[in-house]
This record gives structure tokens, C-alpha cells and sequence, in this order.
């Protein structure tokens, strides 16, 4: 079995921002070799998120309007106390707790050499506490 990991960084722009990465996870797919196997796309922060929907404006604007309603920005968080193993104030609990219900990892099977995927599927990386430089990780396994 072959294994291939590749790193992606990205530079967000916006506190929160939807990126749609499906075009760069395909393309690293076709590029593997691998006929039959397994693509993760998992993110390295806890204040991000990977996730799948229909890649619409519209639904990007509402998953936006719902993390923000979900978890508010207004609330008192436990992590916007001093932290003592940090030194400092928390300030981005509610950029965790959203990573937290959105999710850091999808996968999707390769079968013939592509990701089997529903026609409308959208991989998206969530930035949740930008603006900021980020990383992905993209893992293929397979034969």
C-alpha cells in the first residue's frame, strides 16, 4: 500500500471564511497514482474546520449566519478568562467551540483513480479565527 501526505498551506483573508479546496484535493488525488483507496483532508488547527456541502454563495452565507448564531461572539466563555497555561487571555473560544461543531477531517474513498464523491460535494476549509496563515493535510492511501 502506498501512502502520500501532502501539506497545503493557505493565507485566509476574513475572521470567517469558507475556501473551497475540492479542485486542489482532486488534483492531488489524480496526481497519486492511487487507483482504488482513501483521501483524508484533515486540518492542523483547533480553530478551523473541514467540512462538505453544496458549494453554493448562498449556503456558504448561511453556514457563515449559523456558526455565528450558534456560537456567539457576545457570550462569556470560560476561555476568555486568564489562562494560566498560556499567561494570557483567552479570546477565541468561540473560533474553537465552531471548529468543535463543524468538524477538522472528511474523507472520501478513490475508486478507478478518482474520489468518489456526490455530484455536489464541496470540501471546504473553514477559517474560524482569521485573518491568518494555515495548513491541511492531504492524505492518500492506496494501491
Amino acid at each position: 500500500m502506498k501512502s502520500i501526505v501532502n501539506r497545503v498551506e493557505v493565507a485566509t483573508n476574513h475572521e470567517i471564511e469558507l475556501i473551497n479546496i475540492t479542485p486542489h484535493v482532486v488534483d492531488l488525488v489524480n496526481a497519486s497514482g492511487i487507483q482504488n483507496g482513501t483521501v483524508f483532508v484533515l486540518s492542523l488547527h483547533t480553530t478551523t474546520a473541514i467540512t462538505v456541502n453544496e458549494g453554493l454563495p448562498d449556503l456558504e452565507a448561511d453556514i457563515t449566519s449559523m456558526i455565528q448564531d450558534l456560537v456567539p461572539e457576545e457570550k462569556t466563555y470560560r476561555h476568555s478568562l486568564f489562562l494560566p497555561s498560556d499567561g494570557q487571555m483567552g479570546v477565541n473560544a468561540p473560533s474553537h467551540l465552531r471548529g468543535a461543531l463543524l468538524g477538522f477531517q472528511v474523507f472520501f474513498p478513490i475508486q478507478d483513480g478518482k474520489m468518489v464523491t456526490g455530484s455536489r460535494q464541496t470540501i471546504y476549509y473553514v477559517e474560524l479565527d482569521g485573518p491568518q496563515h494555515r495548513t491541511y493535510v492531504v492524505q492518500i492511501l492506496g494501491e
